[in-house]
């Protein structure tokens, strides 16, 4: 099919003389075909030699270099204004937050840690002079290789005990007679895997809405900005959001009620809204590059000079603002603190936190070291030997293995998740909105490998549940990127964070989705003169690829005839004889404890996963992906 769009140019003795010009070629070869068609049709005598080697053709050859150097680049420039086909990293990042979406670009992995202390007993109770105050962000260790460092993410105050943040307590030493010279408290934290770092920049003059770039690899989040004056600037989601949370220790601290301080046991922190002027907001230009915006307006001046209140016009009372000292223009209310006071004159230091990924998800029993530059008794004034043993008995630990640790987004899962994201529209309807939701989740908060979410009917409920009622089925990964369940300081994480978007009517439940281990054996034909050995490796590292665990989701079937066809197209094969899937269950293999019966699961080549939701998993591929060459 062909398009024309026809021109008139201009009077050439008297005569008006009409083009038919051709828009739709746009590579050189179309472009170099059609202006020759085209010297040849308007002018016939002017020029008639068309060799390769002609003048006339060098020219018709640099508008076609010219012309297909151009359409290149528009179709480019197009093509990166859409999510669904852009591929420029920097284009990618700018779309997503455009739509809503903030790319994660590390998983951090979570862990719930113990911290003990030992403080001396007062008669028959403890000692709580002596109670150590472990702030946030502390950093602890391991004293084995390789393990990253994690960070607390409260402060753990000893001296507080509530049912929101109970201290464990227990007798740790006795006298002769039995009565107890030494307690063990005990309080469990959530960590997270990151290590903190600095960065300074220095203003000049203010600027409306200036940028700065944090660069670094794996960034996880800002946790604090300061300037050289010592005030604080606070991270929000939109300059226009004047407000923040602000947590305090309760003994009140608002001097407005004393009753406040008498209920600690329960309410140990309190929350309270604060206004701020120095607020800034970040966002991702690439997985290495952390941009920061501020306002616009300028401390210098108060909104009253910048904009007077219309009331105060023409009274003339020395102390209201009736004059501008600038000319007023509808753009005058971007210098106000609406979006936010510019830095001037000083020199902020960020404060963030870097790390996470796969290897972060560390064992069991292997963060035990904790820093104490920062640990504090809270009491002065304390008999100097008793607190250096009550200090040196600081010890952590954290029973369970870590999860949560992931790399971060694929840019093929930038674009589903903003796509996504902009369907929800910061709410969340059908089980699509819950499930990007959830993978959308602060990495600092964790980051879970794999979420499956279902709609309960109504004979499945438990009493008190409503009929709406969501089950996300999840699970994470361990240091060897291998499927475990989420820890429950993870799962506590997901279900605060979704309770922000879930609709009123719409009851959530946080479950672990069931692992059933698999191997895989198969049996080929080997065509002639090729090496059998090598072509067996082939196979193997095809199906080593089609079972890598990033490419299953919860409740997908395995198609056995993908895999017949899979081995099928190896170099080197003649004829895929079997393929069999087998169960490979039992803890102390190092397998899930799940059995599941492939054959009865098996239908028409297809292998279905579990009523209960579950994945399949090939926990160890270098071992459980085998076969063998036969003959006919």
């Amino acid at each position: 099919m062909s398009y024309t769009l026809q021109t008139t140019s201009t009077q050439t003795d008297g005569n008006k003389i009409t083009r038919d010009i051709k828009y739709i070629n746009k590579d050189f070869t179309d472009c170099r075909n059609k202006l020759i068609e085209f010297a040849k049709t308007y002018f016939p005598t002017t020029h008639t030699d068309f060799t390769p080697s002609s003048p006339g053709m060098m020219f018709i050859e640099m508008a076609s270099y010219v012309g297909d150097v151009l359409s290149f680049y528009q179709d480019n420039q197009i093509q990166e204004n859409f999510i669904q086909y852009v591929r420029q990293q920097n284009n990618l990042y700018d779309l997503a937050y455009m739509f809503g979406y903030q790319p994660s670009v590390t998983g951090v992995s979570t862990v719930e840690v113990e911290l003990y202390q030992t403080v001396p007993a007062t008669g028959n109770n403890p000692n709580f002079d002596y109670a150590l105050n472990v702030p946030e962000n502390t950093t602890i260790n391991s004293n084995q290789n390789n393990i990253t460092p994690f960070l607390i993410l409260d402060r753990c105050d000893f001296t507080v005990s509530s049912s929101q943040d109970p201290t464990d307590i227990s007798i740790y030493e006795v006298d002769g007679s039995g009565n107890p010279t030494y307690f063990l408290l005990k309080k469990t934290r959530t960590a997270i895997s990151a290590t903190q770092k600095t960065q300074d920049f220095t203003f000049s003059t203010p600027q409306r809405f200036s940028t700065i770039n944090i660069e670094d690899n794996n960034i996880v989040k800002i946790d604090s900005c300061v300037d050289s004056d010592g005030n604080e600037w606070y991270e929000v989601p939109y300059l226009a959001q004047e407000t923040v949370l602000d947590s305090l220790k309760n003994q009140n601290p608002f001097g407005e009620d004393p009753n406040y301080s008498s209920n600690v046991n329960d309410v140990p922190y309190l929350l309270r809204l604060k206004k701020v002027a120095r607020r800034f907001v970040s966002r991702f230009k690439s997985p290495t590059q952390l941009q920061i915006q501020f306002g616009a307006g300028s401390s210098a001046d108060s909104d009253e000079e910048i904009i007077p209140n219309p009331n105060n016009v023409g009274i003339g009372l020395p102390f209201t603002q009736d004059k501008l000292k600038t000319a007023f223009a509808p753009s005058n209310f971007l210098f106000t603190q609406t979006y936010g006071i510019a830095p001037s004159s000083t020199t902020l230091t960020f404060t963030y936190t870097v790390g996470g990924g796969v290897g972060a998800n560390v064992p069991a029993n292997s963060l035990n070291s904790l820093s104490t530059s920062n640990v504090t008794f809270l009491k002065q004034n304390l008999d100097p030997t008793v607190a250096q043993t009550a200090f040196d008995s600081l010890e952590v630990n954290n029973p369970k293995a870590a999860s949560g640790g992931a790399d971060g987004d694929s840019p093929e899962e930038i674009r589903q998740n903003t796509l996504e994201m902009f369907s929800s529209q910061l709410r969340s309807v059908t089980q699509d909105d819950y499930l990007v939701r959830a993978l959308s989740m602060p990495s600092e908060y964790g980051s879970l490998s794999k979420i499956y979410v279902e709609k309960q009917n109504i004979e499945n409920l438990n009493i008190g549940e409503i009929p709406s009622t969501l089950d996300f089925c999840v699970l994470a990964y361990n240091q060897n990127k291998q499927l475990v369940t989420a820890s429950d300081a993870l799962k506590n994480n997901l279900s605060t964070y979704l309770s922000q978007y879930r609709m009123i009517g719409d009851s959530l439940r946080i479950k672990d989705a069931f692992i059933v281990n698999i191997a895989v054996e198969f049996e080929i034909i080997t065509l002639p003169n090729y090496n059998s050995n090598t072509t067996l490796l082939k196979c193997i590292t095809a199906l080593q690829n089609y079972f890598n665990i990033d490419n299953w989701q919860i409740n997908q079937p395995i198609l056995l005839r993908d895999i017949y066809v899979l081995l099928d197209r190896v170099e080197g094969v003649q004829t895929v004889k079997v393929v069999n899937i087998i169960n490979k269950a039992g803890e102390s293999l190092g397998y899930s404890q799940y059995a599941y019966d492939i054959p009865g699961a098996t239908l028409n080549n297809i292998v279905y996963p579990s009523l209960d939701t579950s994945i399949f998993e090939v926990k160890y591929p270098n071992t459980d992906i085998s076969g063998k060459v036969v003959n006919f």
